[in-house]
């Protein structure tokens, strides 16, 4: 995996932030979702490092970034701070502009830093998620189903953190085996990296407060965006799986829509982990729209 990359860590925005660096040419930020690592990008990052300097971060909480200390508020894991690490990772390696292609948990993140930061984002790609605010604002009974872990890991702690520590490898089959794919598309080099970070001290700390700032600081920072008119106004494509949870429950372009003013979209043929599940069509989706 990764060849021709190199694994290194910044300390920015006072964390540590692990990535992979690889390629060359204009910077690519790639960021993954939960319950995962910078990995889930593995199948396609050396072919992306043929056009572009990949950036392949693991957020805070994640992988082998830091995991702060939850807090009251949920602050130090709000959308709000998570963009401004891999900002300040971006600018720290030198680039002040970079587009980005982002999953699940990173997507939301990518979201807020395109609102943050205007400047620094030039496109962007977002998979499998609609905006925040609008998941939460129209959750029904087949999408609470589904996403059961939404509800589940906003609990307050420490409940959550105890049962996700107790058997942290049946918590990773259950999320991910559950989709519509199963645990096929991830190899077992994946997977037991997803599984060694996972039961990292803190890891359960960090996915909880992830998900709480999901729940209540990230969403009165976008009701502020939309009530202000505040809307993302780069290139921006959004992909979801055509046999997963988000595009049954949501209309995931119309969604998008309504917080972008020059967004496109479409269905591709898999589940939730689209750079896993189907890496070859990604790629030719990510490399005709970044590039």
């Amino acid at each position: 995996m990764f060849a021709g990359f190199r694994k290194d860590q910044r300390h920015v925005n006072g964390v540590d932030i692990a990535y992979r660096l690889g390629g060359s040419g204009p910077g690519l930020l790639l960021l993954h979702g939960h319950p995962q690592t910078h990995v889930i990008w593995h199948k396609i990052a050396e072919q992306l490092a043929e056009h572009f300097t990949v950036v392949a971060a693991d957020l805070r909480g994640y992988g082998d970034s830091s995991r702060p200390a939850a807090d009251e508020l949920h602050i130090n894991y709000s959308k709000r701070e998570m963009a401004r690490d891999n900002v300040e990772l971006m600018q720290s390696l030198g680039f002040e502009e970079f587009s980005i292609l982002a999953h699940d948990r990173g997507a939301r993140v990518a979201h807020r830093l395109a609102l943050d930061h205007r400047a620094a984002v030039q496109r962007m790609m977002l998979l499998d998620i609609a905006p925040t605010l609008s998941m939460y604002a129209q959750t029904n009974e087949a999408f609470a189903r589904a996403y059961w872990h939404w509800f589940f890991l906003i609990r307050p702690a420490p409940l959550p953190e105890t049962l996700l520590e107790a058997d942290p490898e049946s918590y990773l089959r259950s999320v991910m085996g559950s989709r519509s794919a199963g645990l096929k598309p991830f190899t077992d080099a994946a997977f037991s990296e997803y599984l060694r970070c996972l039961q990292q001290p803190g890891s359960a700390r960090g996915i909880c407060e992830d998900y709480r700032a999901s729940a209540r600081i990230d969403l009165e920072h976008d009701r502020a965006d939309i009530a202000a008119g505040n809307y993302l106004n780069l290139p921006l494509r959004v992909l979801w799986g055509a046999e997963g949870t988000v595009g049954s429950c949501f209309e995931p372009l119309k969604e998008w829509q309504q917080v972008a003013t020059n967004v496109s979209g479409q269905a591709l043929p898999a589940g939730h982990y689209i750079a896993e599940e189907i890496p070859e069509p990604l790629l030719a989706e990510a490399l005709a729209f970044l590039r």
